[in-house]
């Protein structure tokens, strides 16, 4: 379109550029429904009638934009034509000629103005270099001028009129420094430098008259203090030398007084040093201070001097090194008590912080006084660590008891001293951290501190182990099993070990973060107390092992009558059996205890988990040594169950009774003594007829394990010619149910149990202690059939669930025990023959 000539581009935009509100929806192609066109011409039934209408209208519309199409064709044609772009070509070229004309033209008139205008811009170049000249030529005149006026006031010491007339010549001169190669100009600049040489000469002699005599012979002061003005008028490097001479001679004599090998010199004198700077300072302020500025910090240069001096490897250095050997914590305590005390006198007196008044010192890493001491501090975390030692030694040793033994968990008398929840050792072993803390985060807060928190966290380990851990008696081997009692000693003893350790474990992460307060930002990132944490957790896993243990012992005289009851030799089912009862009081009573005692409930719901844990697996250890079971025992048993189920369930109490706690945990109990349940139905159910029972034990239990069903036979005491035709039958009716799993929670009943207490077993650690526990590890992790009312006469088709370890991709073995079903086989023919 860029060969176009302008009126036809806008005659086809003017075309394109269609007004929105009268476009028609046919103008444009992209996106056309005719469905909705059709809607539009035919809104309803009623417009058909006027369809030869819309028909003529829509060819009207039709023929004018044929006609329009036209029209612009024939003006594309015309617009188009040769000739016509010949003389648009033609115009183009003229025009450029015409401007490539006025240019030469332009070009040639500036060149005329340019000559005309040359001899005035001459001119006006030698008006500014006249001006310039005489400009520089006055402010030479004045140089000279203030020179002059400069040593006539240097002779007559005149420095309040120096200070104003050197700052004339100082800047006048600096505009002639790039002209000093001009012969006068460079005679005048070495004048100038001459004459600030002099005035320093000047200045530094009555500046030393001023240090050395007596003030009051001395220069008067109010000259002096137009001498410091003069002196910021040189440079800070005049002032520097100045303020460094004063503070030399100020402590010259203190360098000679506290020689490091001088008795006055000594750690035990260090309150000298301090009383005597303090005169010093006294002195400055009374006789100097009204004359130096107080933009020099005179004062502050000088106690960074002083502690520059005192800090030096030949001076305190050396003196705490020589001391080391015979250095006692009470000399050195002392020591850096006087210099953090004087350390704040002085930053109270300039209202700035020592650290920053120590950065006036011409040193490159100044440091304070007291940081000295931070490497001989190693002696007071040492005299900590002994008096760690001595407080602790009347809980170490042999007798690792007394701490439980020096005052009761509760009151037994009317003149008792009040109750404690936890070990009085403990809040003296924090009691004394804080304060040890607290003393040394004064005295240091780097290396120090750290090296202390070190200690600290040594010995929450030493009293983990040695004091709480080692305090924990031993299974009581001659306790008779007749003896159905709880110790309450013990199970006191037990809470009180747990809330000290779990008191421990809190205030050990106060204590970290309380060192992370007060510690340098250098350390705070290795400050951490989780592995002391972490051992007082297992220490809390120790206390709640011994409480089981007393509750495990407390309930082993039930345990023995209910496996010396005869179970196969019971006629008639009765009331809740009399070991039960023991045993419900004795869970009772430890439980009561353990509520009382226990401060954390987290702790005690951790208990109730484990308590009914071992209850049901003693439960079941003792039901399998009892065998053989005849049908009236296990009802017997069974009865006795419910009752050992509701006092698990009340185990908790009313603290727990409500939440999602409380239910989890009665779901875990709901589970175990479920299967417990199932166990004992199917040795209920009589093994005549043979069918009936086999499928009462797959309704119940749901597996096709020939060695679980080989267990029911062994609890029930079935004879061995019995067993062959149930196993007969069992194989026969197991062979047609593919539904069936290969194994249940059955699986992992132990037939051989062990016969020591489960908690006082050889081995038995915190860690294995919830393994051993787990009622999943009584079962195989299997979780039964849901027990249900069913009849053992009138069987009702069940489901079995999957096992935890059994999925319904795994392969259903009947013969998972291959070595006794063969000895089975074996034992079967034999009979056969024998008959």
């Amino acid at each position: 379109m860029q060969g176009l000539p302008l009126e036809i581009i806008a005659s086809i935009q003017r075309i394109l550029e269609l007004e929105q509100n009268n476009a028609d929806p046919m103008d444009s192609l992209d996106g056309f429904h005719p469905l909705g066109t059709l809607n539009t011409l035919l809104p309803n039934e009623e417009a058909l009638g006027d369809l030869d209408a819309i028909q003529i209208r829509l060819h009207e519309d039709q023929r004018a934009l044929q006609d329009e199409l036209e029209v612009l064709y024939g003006e594309l044609q015309r617009d188009h034509d040769p000739d016509r772009m010949q003389d648009i070509q033609e115009l183009i070229s003229e025009l450029l000629s015409q401007m490539n004309r006025i240019r030469e033209k332009a070009s040639e008139s500036e060149a005329i103005v340019r000559d005309i205008t040359k001899d005035i811009q001459v001119l006006d170049l030698a008006k500014k270099n006249i001006l310039q000249s005489v400009t520089a030529l006055r402010r030479f005149q004045m140089l000279v001028n203030a020179i002059g006026q400069l040593e006539t006031q240097i002779e007559a010491k005149n420095y309040a009129e120096i200070s104003q007339t050197l700052v004339t010549v100082k800047e006048v001169a600096a505009l002639f420094r790039q002209f000093t190669a001009v012969e006068r100009i460079g005679t005048v600049w070495r004048r100038v430098q001459e004459l600030q040489g002099n005035l320093r000469s000047l200045l530094d002699k009555d500046f030393d008259a001023f240090f050395i005599e007596d003030p009051a012979h001395g220069p008067p002061l109010a000259a002096l203090a137009d001498a410091c003005v003069v002196v910021d008028v040189l440079g800070d490097d005049i002032r520097n030398i100045i303020v460094e001479r004063y503070c030399s001679i100020e402590l010259k004599e203190y360098r000679r007084i506290f020689r490091a090998n001088d008795e006055a010199g000594q750690l035990d004198n260090i309150s000298r040093r301090y009383a005597w700077f303090r005169r010093i300072l006294v002195s400055y302020d009374e006789e100097r201070a009204n004359v130096f500025p107080s933009t020099w910090k005179v004062g502050e240069h000088l106690c960074a001097k002083f502690a520059e001096i005192t800090r030096h490897a030949d001076d305190m250095v050396a003196t705490l090194a020589r001391a080391t050997p015979t250095l006692t914590v009470t000399l050195l305590l002392e020591a850096l008590r006087q210099t953090l005390e004087f350390e704040q006198f002085v930053a109270k007196k300039f209202s700035t912080p020592f650290a920053t008044i120590v950065c006036f010192s011409s040193q490159r890493e100044p440091k304070s006084i007291s940081s000295a001491f931070d490497a001989h501090m190693g002696i007071f975390v040492d005299a900590q660590d002994k008096a760690l030692s001595e407080m602790m030694s009347a809980y170490r040793g042999a007798r690792s008891r007394p701490s439980f033994e020096s005052k009761p968990l509760s009151p037994t008398g009317d003149d008792a001293e009040p109750p404690v929840s936890v070990l009085p050792s403990s809040t003296e072993l924090f009691y004394f951290y804080g304060q040890n803390l607290e003393q040394c985060a004064k005295l240091s807060n780097k290396g120090p501190l750290f090296d202390l928190s070190t200690l600290h966290k040594k010995w929450l380990r030493i009293y983990a182990e040695d004091i709480l851990v080692a305090s924990i008696k031993r299974p009581d081997r001659e306790r008779r099993s007749a003896d159905g009692r709880v110790n309450m000693t013990e199970i006191r003893n037990g809470c009180l070990l747990l809330n000290t350790a779990e008191y421990c474990q809190v205030t050990s992460s106060e204590l970290e973060d309380k060192v992370k307060e007060k510690i340098n930002e250098e350390y705070r990132d290795k400050v951490t107390f989780q592995a002391e944490r972490d051992l007082f957790v297992s220490v809390i896993s120790s206390a709640i092992l011994v409480l089981l243990r007393e509750l495990e012992s407390a309930c082993e005289a039930a345990f023995v009558a209910m496996a010396r009851t005869p179970w196969n030799h019971l006629e008639h089912v009765s009331s809740q059996s009399s070991y039960m009862t023991d045993l419900v009081i004795a869970m009772k009573a430890a439980a009561d205890a353990v509520r009382d005692h226990v401060e954390k409930k987290k702790y005690l719901r951790s208990f109730c988990d484990k308590a009914a844990s071992l209850m049901t697996a003693r439960f079941t250890h003792t039901l399998v040594k009892s065998r053989p079971i005849k049908e009236v025992g296990a009802e017997q048993i069974l009865l006795d169950l419910q009752a050992l189920k509701a006092t698990l369930l009340k185990l908790p109490g009313q603290e727990l009774a409500e939440g999602s706690l409380n239910a989890s945990y009665v779901r875990n109990v709901n589970t175990s003594t479920t299967r417990l349940e199932t166990l004992l139905k199917v040795i209920i159910a009589p093994v005549d007829p043979p069918e009936a029972f086999v499928h009462n034990y797959t309704l119940l239990v749901g597996d096709s394990s020939f060695s679980n069903f080989q267990k029911i036979l062994d609890l029930k005491g079935t004879p061995r010619a019995e067993q062959n035709a149930l196993l007969d039958t069992f194989l026969a009716f197991v062979s047609t149910k593919d539904d069936l799993e290969g194994s249940s929670f059955l699986s992992s009943l132990d037939m051989d149990p062990p016969s020591q207490a489960l908690v006082n077993s050889t081995g038995t650690t915190p860690s294995s202690l919830p393994a051993l526990l787990d009622s999943r590890a009584l079962f195989g992790g299997l979780v039964s059939p849901p027990l249900k009312d069913v009849h053992v006469t009138s069987p009702t088709p069940a489901s079995a669930t999957g096992s935890g370890s059994g999925t319904g991709s795994e392969r259903r073995e009947v013969f998972s025990d291959f070595k006794r079903f063969v000895s089975f086989a074996v034992r079967r023919d034999r009979e056969q023959r024998s008959s």
